[in-house]
């Protein structure tokens, strides 16, 4: 498939680094140095569609912060204590719920070239004894840099060498491959965002549907990865709860349960900036114009009882072909943990506690986890 990418840009003083010019070569495009990244940045905030232009746009350039970064959580809701590996930034295919269209300024497709610097934190990281969950998918996707770079691959097999931590890379492509014939050793976790057919369709442009995701699950599982999905953010709209229903019938249908790590809910929340975006740009979506309040982080949310009562619904379908599986919610109160499920994460350590039990019950770990009852003893109470 033709790349999306019209423009490729490398900072100068890493122009003749050995990745630029392979990246090149697979987009087909001659880089341009730039002395002034800030000069790309003005030419995509001048654009008449700033984030269409981002999208379009590769900037090869440094990461000067930290690698390793903690989830961007609150303190009002239970946040599951993720690191986040930043390789890069925003994202080729277009949701319309996205947060990354209003969290960068400018939204710009932006690739790390200096990986050295990369492996010096990660490998400091991966030497300490305690388990960790590090992933990709949070400012980007974490495959779409799969036709362009070997960075997956290297990471999968850098992973591979130790025992103390998993990789989650969360996706809404197919873009596995090359990474099925690596030897991951289970410390990879293939995971990918679900939704609705209808959803997929008028909210996600450019991403895989729905079956072609489930399609290339079932490949990795068979290529012996563990993998996850994150039913976020779910939507609601009239006939929403049927669909949703099919959904959880179509991943059991494709994916053994007993090799899926977790499950995560959430529904649509966004910045109040988001919303004149979206009408914008997705004039014929409707996801931003329901029952919402400001909820305790100041997004606009679904209105409480209807979160409940969807997440009740979708946890007892998944329950029924998944009883042991670790489900859990991203960035919801202790409240509606115990209206939904029974319990909060709390009594049985916390989250990130369940979520270290998982990864150990399901990859092949050496170090003890927290104190606490197995997570599949905890999402089953």
């Amino acid at each position: 498939m033709k790349s999306l990418i019209d423009r490729l840009y490398v900072e100068e003083n890493l122009a003749q680094a050995p990745e630029v010019k392979a990246i090149a070569g697979r987009l087909g495009l001659e880089a341009e140095a730039v002395d002034d990244i800030r000069r790309v940045y003005a030419g995509i905030n001048a654009a008449p569609d700033p984030v269409s232009r981002g999208k379009r746009t590769l900037l090869l350039t440094a990461n000067r912060g930290a690698w390793l970064r903690r989830c961007p959580g609150t303190r009002y809701y239970t946040c599951c204590n993720y690191q986040i590996l930043h390789i890069g930034t925003f994202c080729t295919m277009d949701c319309a719920y996205c947060i990354l269209q209003a969290y960068f300024h400018p939204p710009v497709l932006q690739y790390f070239l200096n990986r050295e610097a990369m492996a010096a934190e990660l490998d400091s990281r991966l030497a300490q004894p305690e388990i960790g969950r590090i992933g990709t998918g949070e400012f980007t996707d974490s495959l779409i840099w799969e036709p362009w770079t070997d960075l997956n691959p290297w990471l999968v097999e850098r992973f591979a060498a130790q025992r103390h931590c998993i990789l989650e890379l969360k996706t809404k492509t197919v873009a596995v491959d090359r990474l099925l014939s690596l030897d991951h050793r289970r410390k990879t976790i293939m995971a990918w965002s679900l939704n609705t057919p209808r959803i997929i369709a008028s909210d996600e442009r450019r991403t895989a549907s729905l079956d072609a995701r489930l399609k290339a699950a079932a490949r990795c599982v068979e290529a012996g990865f563990p993998v996850a999905f994150h039913f976020d953010p779910m939507v609601l709209y009239e006939g929403c709860r049927e669909e949703y229903r099919r959904t959880v019938e179509r991943l059991f249908e494709m994916i053994p349960a007993d090799q899926i790590v977790w499950i995560s809910l959430g529904t649509f929340r966004f910045m109040p900036d988001l919303k004149d975006l979206v009408a914008a740009r997705f004039q014929r979506s409707t996801i931003v114009y329901g029952e919402f309040v400001r909820g305790l982080d100041d997004k606009i949310r679904y209105f409480k009882p209807l979160r409940i009562d969807l997440y009740r619904d979708v946890a007892e379908w998944i329950r029924r072909y998944a009883p042991d599986v670790c489900l859990y919610f991203c960035m919801e109160s202790e409240e509606v943990w115990q209206r939904v499920f029974g319990f909060s994460p709390s009594q049985y350590g916390g989250l990130p506690a369940m979520l270290d039990r998982a990864a150990k019950a399901h990859c092949d770990l050496e170090p003890e986890v927290r104190p606490g009852i197995m997570a599949n003893e905890a999402a089953g109470s």
